[in-house]
This record gives C-alpha cells, sequence and structure tokens, in this order.
C-alpha cells in the first residue's frame, strides 16, 4: 500500500487585527475580586490568552476571539457579574455570501491547520442558498474508527487532470494502438487559483506557488506573476495565457507545469495548437467564465478535443449574466454541464475544473457531487491572510479584466502586510488546504467511500432541497383553495 497523503501543518497565528465574535461584559465595579475568580479557571484559557490582546483593560467591553462560548465563566461567576455579546464589528464583516461565520472559521483554520470545533455547537439554519441546500450522504458516519481521520482506512483524495480515452483500441499482435494518455495526478481535489478580484501584491502569487509545492498540487497564476516565480516553485504553476502570449512567454511554457490555461476565445484552437508544438506533452486547459449558455460552449470545445475546462464562478458561486444580476449558482450549472456531457458520451474524457464560491470544506464535496473533478480555490486563500471580503470594496475579474476602478478598493485589506513574508502566507495557506483535507476524509468516510473519484456525479449520495421539497409539496399548488363555511 503506498504512502498516505498527509498535509504537514505548522501553528501559524495570524498577524493582522482579528475581529471577535464574542465581546465579554465584566462589570468591575462590583467585583469582589474573590479566590475564586473562575476566569483563570476557563476550559480554553480564553482569559488568560485574550489579556494581551485587549487594548484597555478597563474597558466593560473586552472582544473575545478565541471564546468557545461555553458558558463557563458566565455561570461560574458567584457574583454575575460576566456575560457574553456578540462583537457589532464582527456582524459588519464580509458580505451576504462569506459571512463572517465564515470569515471566522476560515481564520482558525488557518492558525491551526486542524478542523474547527464551536463548544457552542452549530446554532445556523440547516439549509440555505446555493451549496446550503444540499446534505450530504452520511449514513456510513457509525462505523468502528480505529486511528483517527488520517489512519482509519486509506481514503484516497488523488484526482486525475487531462484527457482520457473512453476505450483501449489493440492490434492483433497485443500491442495497444490508442496513443498513451498524458494524465496530471495530484493528491487534493483543489488548485489554488487566482483571487477572484484583482490583487497587485506579487506575494499572493508567490506565497500560492509555494504552497501548490508543498500540498503537491498546482497553482494558476497570471503569466507576468509567473515569471517571478523562483526555480523550486515554477513546476507547480499553471500560466494563464492568451494568444499573444505564447511567443514571448516560450521558457515559461517549458518550466512551469505540464498544465497551461488559455483565456477562452476564438482563436484559441490556434494558441492551443502553438502550445503544443512548444510542449508536446503539455495539457491545455481552458478558462471559462460560467455564463447561463456555458454548457453549449463546453459541449463544443469537447467536441474540439479540449478536455480539460475550468468553469469560473462569480465569488459567490453564481453564473455571471448580462444584465450584472446574478445568475443561477454552481450547483445547478454543473449539473446541468455534467448531464449534458453524459448525453453527448463523453463525460469520463473532460476534467472539469471549479471555482468561484467554494468557501467551505464541505463545498469542495459538494461541487463533486455536483459534477465537477476538482475545485480550484480563490477568496479562501485571501481569508485565509486575514482579508474581511469588505462590502462593495472589490472589484471582479471578469475575462482577464478588471471592472472596478482601483480607487473604490479597500484601502487597509491586511492582505498587504501578510504578503510581505511569503513564508508566512504560505504556511496559513497549507493550513487552511490541511484543514479542509481532513474534512474532506470525514465526509468521504461518512459516505463509505474510500476514492474521491468516485464522488463525481453521485447525486444519490445527496439530498438536494429543492427535489425532497417539489416531492413532499408539489401538489399543494394545484390544490383549489376552498371557503370553508363557519
Amino acid at each position: 500500500m503506498p504512502d498516505r497523503y498527509h498535509i504537514h501543518t505548522t501553528v501559524t497565528p495570524g498577524r493582522f487585527h482579528r475581529v471577535g465574535k464574542f465581546g465579554g461584559v465584566d462589570w468591575r465595579e462590583d467585583c469582589a475580586r474573590c479566590s475564586e475568580c473562575v476566569k483563570p479557571l476557563c476550559n480554553y484559557e480564553v482569559h488568560e490568552n485574550e489579556t494581551n490582546h485587549n487594548r484597555d483593560p478597563l474597558a466593560a467591553v473586552q472582544p473575545l476571539y478565541e471564546c468557545k462560548a461555553c458558558f463557563s465563566c458566565v455561570q461560574g461567576c458567584t457574583k454575575g457579574l460576566l456575560s457574553l455579546s456578540v462583537n457589532p464589528e464582527y456582524l459588519d464583516m464580509g458580505d451576504e455570501y462569506w459571512k463572517a461565520d465564515l470569515i471566522h472559521s476560515t481564520w482558525v483554520q488557518a492558525d491551526m491547520g486542524k478542523i474547527p470545533v464551536s463548544g457552542a455547537g452549530y446554532r445556523g439554519p440547516f439549509h440555505g442558498p446555493g451549496f446550503d441546500s444540499i446534505w450530504t450522504d452520511m449514513s456510513e458516519i457509525v462505523r468502528p474508527t480505529r486511528d483517527g481521520i488520517h489512519g482509519r482506512e486509506y481514503i484516497s483524495t488523488s484526482v486525475d487532470i487531462g484527457p482520457k480515452p473512453m476505450r483501449l483500441v489493440f492490434s492483433a499482435d497485443g500491442k495497444m494502438v490508442t496513443p498513451p494518455s498524458h494524465l496530471l495526478e495530484i493528491p487534493l481535489p483543489a488548485i489554488l487559483d487566482i483571487p477572484a478580484w484583482p490583487v497587485r501584491e506579487i506575494g499572493v502569487a508567490l506565497a500560492r506557488a509555494s504552497a501548490a509545492r508543498d500540498l503537491q498540487t498546482m497553482a494558476v497564476l497570471f503569466a507576468e506573476d509567473a515569471v517571478a516565480v523562483p526555480d523550486r516553485d515554477i513546476g507547480s504553476v499553471v500560466p494563464i495565457l492568451s494568444g499573444e502570449d505564447i511567443e514571448k512567454r516560450r521558457d515559461l511554457i517549458k518550466k512551469a507545469s505540464g498544465m497551461v490555461q488559455l483565456l477562452d476565445g476564438p482563436e484559441v484552437a490556434t494558441a492551443a495548437a502553438e502550445i503544443r508544438k512548444l510542449k508536446p506533452r503539455a495539457i491545455v486547459s481552458i478558462r471559462l467564465t460560467l455564463r447561463p449558455n456555458t454548457a453549449d460552449r463546453v459541449v463544443e470545445l469537447s467536441r474540439q478535443g479540449f478536455k480539460v475546462l475550468h468553469l469560473c464562478a462569480d465569488q459567490h458561486g453564481c453564473e455571471r449574466t448580462s444584465d450584472g444580476m446574478p445568475g443561477r449558482h454552481i450547483k445547478d450549472a454543473l449539473r446541468e454541464i455534467h448531464g449534458r456531457l453524459v448525453q453527448e458520451g463523453f463525460r469520463d474524457e473532460v476534467t472539469l475544473i471549479t471555482s468561484g464560491g467554494i468557501a467551505l470544506a464541505e463545498h469542495m464535496a459538494k461541487a463533486i457531487i455536483c459534477g465537477s473533478d476538482l475545485v480550484a480555490v480563490d477568496t479562501a486563500l485571501l481569508v485565509s491572510l486575514g482579508c474581511r471580503v469588505c462590502l462593495n470594496a472589490h472589484s471582479l475579474l471578469i475575462d482577464g479584466a478588471d471592472r472596478q476602478s482601483p480607487e473604490s478598493r479597500h484601502p487597509e485589506c491586511p492582505i498587504k502586510s501578510a504578503v510581505s513574508d511569503v513564508p508566512y502566507a504560505t504556511r496559513r495557506m497549507v493550513n487552511l488546504m490541511g484543514a479542509w483535507h481532513g474534512q474532506l476524509i470525514e465526509v468521504l468516510g461518512a459516505m463509505g467511500i474510500r476514492e474521491v473519484r468516485r464522488l463525481r456525479g453521485e447525486v444519490g449520495r445527496a439530498i438536494f432541497r429543492e427535489e425532497i421539497e417539489k416531492e413532499a409539496f408539489g401538489d399543494l399548488e394545484r390544490i383549489p383553495l376552498q371557503r370553508v363555511s363557519a
């Protein structure tokens, strides 16, 4: 049996100003300073550790950044002087998709590289829009385990990228006639993608390339950023090119990983042919903006021989439409595209990569269930460095172009200081993906699946809220209302 894939994480506390979820209200004027103070007895040593963070030790409200809301201090105070409240600054973080709880959870995972644990449990809704409307199968979760997440059983999270023939053809003397496939195998069904909005800091690109090398996966970089990547990391880089870039980036194409991405356009076939002349075994991936008609374009490109397609949704995981309004969520678009490829008879030949709105480890599994082969992580990497996804402060990157003026962006984003230390930014990205990998193994184990490749398109392993509501209540809308007389 081969060695198990394991991501080596390192505790890396964030160097940015943390916004705590809870504020402790401490009515000190009535404190008896008794010897039985419950603060030092905190189960998580929060009161002791947070003293260093409090700007004003005499302030009535003190943010408790690491508080688990177990309420042991509140219940244990003999005079009832302690209470907890939600920090208003915490509620202002993020937007309607990248909510404060999600951002805070990402920070914790990037700190420790472990699956986050909340002492107060999950208190949110059990369904919502997008990926939150999918429940995964947990029927095997009661099986006895042996020795933890990474050793209880051999669960493969490896995926293949590249064209795969539907059948093998052999000659009469037993020699294989079908040309051999040139596949890239990565042990994690995720690559590190460019940010959803333009980030001009080169340190972000360098950190992604370094993290990709440590994770044994790949990082997607613009060609102008990729040329600055050191030689030790260049083998993990997937450069994004357009037709006019190929001639002047010949050396980059030869040194980079076995895959190159091309922006979709009318001349994409010509550009792909030029790349294959420079690097015959290169895998050419086409980067597509996810739109309502993308399924037709995916089928068209597949017939032209392009077998690796990268579908890019917006940062909320929705299609981009001509009127600027959000389209369908990527889960619905993926199911349509996957179904079309199945109907055309060449689904197994095509590798689908999905990016946009992949904010949690569960989104990785749910995107694969809906038909993706692997995902590309973008905004979550920025959040791991301290980004708060400030509302209306970021532009969108559409077809490689910046759709918002630089003056409208948030001037004080913590990313600027985080990427000045590339090793620090690399460790936090690796920690985040390590936590996600552990959760993916948990999900696969609970489903009884021992290989993530088998999860692709397995909609029977999940429950979709829209489908069960239609099944349960679909006939109610056809029942005419009748007046009931007293």
